[in-house]
């Protein structure tokens, strides 16, 4: 296809994957079997080995959900994916179910209305945590649908299955991490005894590795590893495979109390226990689970969920540091991107791994923190579209394009929206782009009481929308951690009152993103990222307020904007913004760059 209207890649799985996994249904006497974007420890981002989902369906996307029946494949998935899914289910058997969409119900609804009374629901209880489980009964048992969560479909038929990860351990020095293991494994010793309990399961593995500060390569963009932790109260032991640890990080390990374990040895261990163990039931999956005594069980907290987001001193001061960087980056990406347009083309592709090598030349790189999203045109109305070599529009002098990349830098995780325009913009498109912004600004000069939700502070970016009728389809933003995963919880700005991202109370220290946007499907994407840090305010009678600190460098296209719509603070905001971006970041550049940079920056 052409231009603005190329697709995101389409991976066709191969029709025997289907067939082989409904003969293994029929005689496994199951009516239906699901497979989710998950692996044992509930990451975002599965290692190859665990994309069961992506490998029967094709789907590429980093959340759905799939049900295989004896006549019906489907996938679940959100707003986010619904145009890469169509595009990348076109031609196949999978039918998609839009989560959210006027009329559809979600895959457990599906499965209650489909299947007949007396039908048996199986699922791999190693990919589903038992709160998902938990609420597939609820729903499920009324109907008298059975479900059997100890059955493994996927092991026997997927033939050429990539291997478990077996990527190194590496420590994180303690000069970035700001905090050492043992103090760090104390304060969870201390949360242990306030929950009175003997141990703590941990198995997210940014939690794991911010504890231990130990990083890896086991998960794409993230610097994790493959691992679980049990904390005890004098000692924690370390579930990994021991070829991933060198001597030396294990005796390191061993004078911190922590010993080490096999990977596949956990089940076995935990059904020794005999005092009470704390668990989160929405990470631990449903197979570990049940090798816990019941009168053990402890629910709650993961602890270093709460610990982890509240980011320490040093790492607030090297997070500036890294944020710097990438605005170099940015700088001479956006510059070399204006240069090549001049007399050719360019690959949304190519684009994409231009940026990245911007980035690594700023030392101390580990990779990107995701898949840089480059869409220009339509592709930019694709939420979380990913170009890819073979297949990626071709960038012209004419249009807009949006681009959201970011970074993991031993200093810290970077994550970065910004939309420009090609060409002379239409008035729609400079409408659309400031009323992005003014939420934008809205929710970045926001001062709030301590207390204070996501789901309460989400309004301020949408409400400029909302008057003309128009909304986007996602979160506002997310937390971000510090040279760990990019989508961080436990707070963020979202919509929805029913989930920790709107619910968690804003406390100093937390890192998250600002990013509303809108999207006109076949036309063009809008959206506006950077990232907060919340910091205090003043103590009034009324209490601590807390405010955003915005950390990202890189100016915001003014020739996107229209002036009139913006109140004279909204303008004062920007204005002082790219007064900073220019000081902040001009130490760093050549002179041309400088220049370049002043041009990004004319007060508006």
């Amino acid at each position: 296809m052409t231009d603005n209207q190329h697709p995101v890649s389409s991976i066709q799985p191969p029709a025997p994957n289907l067939q082989a996994l409904r003969h293994a249904l029929l005689a496994h006497r199951l009516q239906a079997y699901l497979l989710p974007t998950a692996d044992p420890h509930q990451s975002e981002y599965p290692a190859d080995h665990w994309k069961v989902r992506e490998w029967i369906s094709g789907f590429t996307g980093s959340a759905g959900m799939v049900i295989i029946t004896a006549d019906h494949a489907g996938l679940w998935t959100d707003s986010r994916y619904f145009l890469q899914a169509e595009q990348q289910l076109q031609g196949s058997t999978f039918v998609l179910h839009p989560l959210s969409a006027t009329g559809t119900t979600d895959y457990i609804g599906w499965l209650a209305e489909n299947l007949p009374p007396g039908s048996t629901v199986g699922l791999d209880g190693s990919l589903f945590s038992v709160a998902q489980l938990r609420k597939l009964e609820k729903h499920l048992h009324p109907k008298e649908i059975v479900i059997n969560f100890q059955v493994d479909l996927i092991a026997a038929i997927w033939q050429d299955r990539p291997p478990v990860p077996l990527a190194p351990v590496v420590e994180y020095p303690l000069e970035y991490a700001g905090e050492s293991r043992a103090a760090k494994l104390s304060r969870i010793r201390t949360k242990m005894l306030e929950k009175n309990v003997a141990f703590h399961l941990i198995t997210t593995l940014d939690d794991i590795a911010w504890t231990l500060n130990l990083r890896g390569r086991d998960i794409e963009y993230n610097p994790l590893i493959i691992s679980y932790l049990l904390v005890a109260k004098e000692t924690a032991y370390f579930f990994i495979n021991p070829a991933k640890v060198s001597d030396e990080i294990k005796q390191q390990l061993n004078a911190d109390g922590v010993m080490l374990k096999s990977y596949d040895s956990l089940e076995n261990f935990l059904k020794k226990l005999e005092q009470p163990v704390l668990i989160d039931d929405r990470s631990l999956n449903v197979q570990l689970y049940r090798a816990l005594p019941n009168q053990l069980v402890v629910k709650g907290d993961n602890i270093p969920l709460y610990l982890k987001t509240i980011k320490n001193p040093t790492e607030i001061a090297f997070l500036r540091q890294a944020l710097r960087k990438d605005g170099v980056a940015l700088t001479r990406f956006f510059r070399w991107l204006e240069q090549a347009l001049l007399t050719r083309t360019v690959p949304e592709y190519e684009a994409g791994r231009m940026l990245n090598d911007f980035r690594a030349a700023q030392g101390n790189y580990f990779g990107e923190s995701f898949s840089a999203i480059i869409g220009y045109n339509a592709n930019g109305a694709i939420v979380h579209y990913r170009p890819e070599q073979n297949t990626s529009a071709a960038i012209k002098s004419e249009g807009i394009l949006l681009v959201d990349s970011g970074g993991q830098y031993l200093e810290g995780t970077t994550d970065i929206t910004r939309t420009v325009a090609l060409s002379t913009p239409t008035a729609e498109q400079k409408r659309h782009f400031t009323l992005v912004l003014k939420g934008h600004i809205t929710l970045a000069k926001a001062k709030f009481p301590t207390g204070t939700t996501g789901v309460q502070l989400d309004t301020l970016a949408r409400q400029f929308l909302w008057q003309h009728g128009l909304n986007f389809g996602h979160g506002t933003g997310h937390g971000v951690g510090f040279f760990l995963s990019v989508h961080e919880p436990p707070q963020g700005f979202t919509s929805s009152p029913h989930n920790q991202r709107g619910t968690t109370a804003f406390q100093p220290g937390m890192l998250t993103s600002n990013e509303p946007g809108f999207y006109k499907t076949g036309a063009y994407g809008i959206r506006i990222e950077n990232l907060v840090l919340c910091v205090e305010a003043e103590a009034t009678e009324f209490g601590q307020f807390l405010q955003f600190e915005t950390l990202s460098l890189f100016p915001i296209d003014t020739t996107l904007i229209d002036p009139d719509l913006l109140t004279i603070e909204e303008k004062n905001w920007l204005n002082d913004y790219h007064r900073r971006v220019l000081r902040e970041l001009k130490p760093r550049l050549e002179p041309k760059e400088v220049e370049w940079l002043k041009s990004k920056c004319n007060k508006i």
